[in-house]
């Protein structure tokens, strides 16, 4: 076994790396040594949860197209909605998934530009919000994927960041079932329309926070 002189040097050396990777001024070494959470000061910014339903004419954005999206903000009176119609970015589409959103592709033609329509919606966005975007779906996993994707490609950021959230996933924690359901709690019936499902997942966070104690600030 080393002794503690050699025991010292060994840690002398662990240090000196750390800071050759970290760089002058860099807080990486305090964080190794005293591994506090982050953030360590100040705090966390308020945040505001906005439900957000996609239709598309395929799986994946870039090789299909998503053809309309309807967002509802969060908060007691849901009043406050968007609803944008896209023209396709592909000559590639399912004629199965575009029935589900109700339209034609004829009709799909003469839609919005793409950047157009996501420009409305950052604006709508920041129009309605003093503080942090949250996206939150009922199957946020498709949803997501075509919102980010279309705000990256044609605008070059998202303003909802990095992550979203799962409404579902919400509900299994909350009555600690992974096999839970909570479509009957919504009161909007579930028409395919985008901003009807968000308002019918927006009602459904809503019965949670306030008859389930759910503790969320919406």
């Amino acid at each position: 076994m080393p002794g503690a002189a050699e025991g010292a040097e060994v840690a002398g050396v662990r240090r000196s790396r750390r800071a050759e990777v970290a760089g002058p001024g860099s807080t990486l070494e305090a964080d190794l040594d005293n591994s506090r959470p982050f953030p360590r000061s100040g705090t966390i910014p308020p945040m505001a949860y906005i439900m957000v339903d996609i239709e598309a004419d395929g799986p994946i954005p870039g090789d299909y197209s998503m053809v309309c999206f309807g967002a509802v903000l969060v908060e007691p009176a849901l009043n406050r909605t968007f609803y944008g119609k896209l023209r396709p970015i592909s000559e590639k589409w399912v004629p199965e998934a575009l029935k589900v959103s109700g339209f034609s592709r004829e009709e799909t033609l003469q839609f919005e530009p793409p950047a157009t329509v996501m420009e409305r919606f950052e604006a709508w966005i920041k129009a309605n919000l003093s503080s942090r975007p949250i996206f939150i779906a009922d199957n946020n996993g498709f949803d997501w994927q075509f919102i980010n994707w279309y705000f990256h490609h044609f605008l070059g950021r998202n303003p909802f960041g990095f992550s979203s959230a799962n409404l579902g996933s919400l509900y299994k924690g909350l009555i600690k079932d992974t096999t839970g359901n909570f479509q009957h709690l919504r009161k909007t019936r579930h028409t395919h329309h985008p901003v009807d499902d968000a308002m019918g997942n927006a009602e459904a966070l809503l019965h949670m926070k306030t008859q389930m104690g759910l503790k969320i600030k919406v």
